[in-house]
């Protein structure tokens, strides 16, 4: 009876702890993210919702890993309808160390910003993206493998190497033999300090659809273009543990070359600057200036220039208010003032 007694009990320890191990190794955590605003422009106050961020992890084994990121927002085409949109799918595989593979659709690791700050608002410094994201000077995203290696050495080394479908093409097929091509490095020599910089190359085919292309996703390219994008970027904080004061600065230079009009340079820059004056208030600046060559071949030539000056308040990590004033300067439309609010949460 005891021998039926403990063979009983070591089948059940067994059950348990492989439930464990299972359980373990497949946890997944769901988090969301979501922000709402108000905003003051040419004598009125208008009130708007802003993305809700479906976030998904989950340890499928103690290497392979999965990551799924999924927007709802308003339609800009009608103002009571939504827009679903599948921003990051990655499966990682962890192959050694520090280093991994990662197949899926990614947010293309080309400047710190793109790399740090995804869709969930409650971690922004400031409300909006910089200037260079709203002219679609940044590639967002890159369907596709690519390598990855994080924290290697004393200066805690790390770079991406990515391969994938381009700009004209989607998330299921690449409309021609080229592939985009990713190289990013970055140092963090000291804690608070990362320096980075990367590479983006892609070839564009005559009539493709520019989806990334600030004019518009109807646009379409009128002959073959070869993009080159090159992009340093610093960001610093006094301290991990104090984080008074707050730096971010990156420039981009793209590239675009049509065999008719040879090569045009871009140049999209920002500042951005912040104090943290005690454990809750953070007043900041950003400054932000693009520039295009007059004859520019993919992008919409428009100079634009902006000031932005604000007051962050963190109740905590998952909740923040953010109070900022706006100027932009544009080329093409009239400049224009804007104060924004903006209650951004995670949960």
């Amino acid at each position: 009876m005891n021998r039926k007694f403990t063979l009983v009990i070591l089948v059940l320890v067994g059950f348990l702890l492989g439930s464990i191990q299972r359980a373990a190794a497949q946890r997944t955590d769901i988090r969301g993210f979501a922000d709402a605003y108000s905003y003051y422009q040419k004598g009125k106050v208008n009130f708007g919702l802003g993305e809700q961020d479906l976030f998904i992890t989950s340890a499928v084994t103690d290497r392979l890993s999965f990551l799924g990121e999924t927007v709802f927002k308003y339609s800009l085409a009608s103002p009571t309808d939504f827009d679903i949109s599948i921003e990051r799918i990655i499966l990682k595989y962890n192959y050694a160390g520090n280093h991994s593979i990662l197949l899926g659709k990614h947010h293309t690791p080309v400047n710190y910003w793109n790399d740090t700050y995804h869709h969930g608002r409650v971690f922004f410094p400031t409300i909006d993206r910089p200037l260079a994201f709203s002219q679609g000077i940044i590639p967002l995203h890159t369907t596709g493998v690519s390598l990855q290696g994080q924290n290697l050495g004393r200066l805690r080394f790390g770079y991406d190497v990515m391969l994938g479908n381009g700009l004209g093409s989607g998330d299921v097929d690449d409309n021609n033999a080229f592939k985009s091509v990713t190289v990013a490095v970055h140092v963090k020599p000291k804690d608070g300090l990362r320096l980075g910089a990367s590479l983006y190359r892609d070839v564009i085919s005559k009539g493709s659809t520019l989806h990334n292309h600030s004019g518009g996703v109807n646009t379409l390219a009128r002959a073959r273009i070869n993009q080159h994008i090159m992009t340093a970027s610093v960001s610093y904080t006094d301290s991990v543990f104090s984080k008074k004061y707050e730096l971010l600065a990156e420039s981009s230079m793209a590239v675009n070359k049509a065999d008719s009009l040879g090569a045009q340079n871009t140049m999209a820059s920002y500042v951005y600057a912040g104090v943290r004056l005690t454990d809750k208030f953070i007043p900041y600046v950003r400054l932000d200036d693009v520039r295009y060559r007059k004859h520019e071949v993919y992008f919409l030539n428009n100079n634009i220039q902006s000031f932005v000056g604000g007051l962050r308040y963190e109740l905590n990590y998952l909740a923040v208010l953010k109070l900022e004033y706006q100027r932009t300067k544009s080329q093409m439309t009239p400049d224009f003032d804007k104060i924004v609010f903006q209650v951004a949460v995670g949960f």
